[in-house]
């Protein structure tokens, strides 16, 4: 039985060391169990490369060969499937909010195994390292129970965030700036620390694990707190020169619009947003609306002005993920985050938008809802901390 590390001195690597071998076993993860055949097929490579980057991966315990009778030949040698043995590791995620620390412990097929929440006592970044301190404590305590190894922790946090450097450039919840957070966490928590922005790691897990999986070129569209998006294109998530790319949220789409936060007027978000919302339904009502919440429940209770500013909400966003598809062209576009609780108050406003707006043949992608717990947020922290466990193996 394998203790769980507490020290990234000990952590082992990833016996994968070409890029051809991070790019068989990432598409058995997602894709498999997968016959060696069928893997070379989709991994666009060689039966013999495949062989050869196989081997040692079976070795090490990551992947493993079944025969399954069903995926018999009619003649010939039985074809093997090979899957991923997703007990073989474990990895830690934590999403950041204004007011809390979320954390889940995930197997390397980044399946939820728990989940944890810490509040925040404060925003500044000494709370919010011991926040997670605290939380990772608690998680490789847990992970001490499965005798597996943690081998990552992946961070994500709202901004603009430098994932190759590990730097919170500028994230408006936390108020920060120039944050080295992979670098901090790292020292506090003693495991190798991958940090993103969290729309860009849920992302990384629908590509992966979820409703992206074998598409090259699609987007995930979140509405809550702010709007954002994440772009896949030619199977890879963009990030931009710098770091900014899929800022959905900052598209105008109505220039006599709101003023909002980054300096323009009617941008989608200053529409959209939850702030947005609440301040307008304020306005158009006159309720005296706390938050969100409250917002959706005099919505749902039939109030007029309230319903229309849902509605106008909906059309913005319709209409910025138009702009996504008539530029980008995605086979797909999942629309997620905590703003789904209002989808019935402004799906048909957002499918109708998007329709008028969207140019061509460009009309034809696949808009999908996908509600998901915050949860589902730190499990896109971890996919981020097993996507750089694979390929990255120092």
């Amino acid at each position: 039985m394998r203790s769980s590390s507490r020290s990234s001195s000990s952590v082992e690597t990833f016996p994968a060391h070409t890029p051809a071998a991070s790019q068989i076993f990432t598409t058995v993860l997602s894709q498999g169990p997968l016959t060696r055949l069928e893997v070379a097929r989709r991994a666009g490579l060689s039966p013999a490369a495949v062989t050869k980057a196989v081997r040692p991966l079976i070795e090490a315990g990551y992947l493993v060969e079944d025969t399954d009778a069903e995926a018999r030949p009619a003649l010939g040698r039985p074809a093997n499937l090979v899957r991923v043995d997703g007990g073989r590791a474990l990895f830690a995620g934590v999403k950041v909010t204004g007011d809390e620390v979320i954390g889940v412990l995930t197997d390397l097929c980044c399946r939820l195994l728990l989940a944890r929440h810490v509040p925040l006592t404060g925003r500044d970044p000494k709370a919010v390292l011991a926040a997670v301190a605290e939380l990772v404590h608690e998680l490789l305590t847990e992970a001490d129970g499965f005798g597996v190894r943690v081998m990552g922790l992946g961070v994500s946090v709202s901004g603009d965030v430098d994932r190759g450097e590990g730097v919170v450039r500028y994230s408006p919840f936390l108020e920060w700036r120039d944050v080295p957070l992979a670098e901090l966490a790292a020292t506090t928590t003693g495991l190798p620390v991958t940090v993103d922005n969290d729309v860009r790691a849920l992302t990384v897990a629908e590509q992966w694990f979820g409703a992206g999986v074998g598409l090259a070129d699609f987007a995930v569209v979140t509405v809550g707190a702010g709007i954002g998006c994440g772009l896949v294109v030619h199977g890879r998530v963009v990030s931009g020169a710098h770091g900014v790319a899929g800022e959905i949220g900052h598209v105008t789409v109505d220039p006599s619009g709101p003023p909002c936060h980054c300096g323009n007027r009617g941008c989608v978000e200053a529409i959209a947003g939850d702030a947005a919302i609440v301040r307008r339904v304020r306005e158009v009502t006159g309720a005296d609306v706390a938050d969100a919440g409250a917002a959706l429940a005099l919505a749902h209770q039939g109030d007029a002005g309230a319903r229309e500013v849902y509605a106008r909400a909906g059309e913005a966003i319709g209409r910025g993920i138009a702009t996504v598809a008539n530029l980008l062209g995605p086979e797909r576009v999942i629309i997620s985050g905590e703003g789904l609780a209002a989808y019935d108050l402004f799906a048909e406003q957002i499918r109708d938008a998007f329709t008028a707006a969207a140019f061509g043949s460009a009309a034809q992608c696949d808009v999908q809802t996908r509600p998901l717990p915050f949860e589902e947020w730190a499990r896109g922290a971890a996919a981020t901390a097993i996507q750089s466990f694979i390929t990255d193996p120092t």
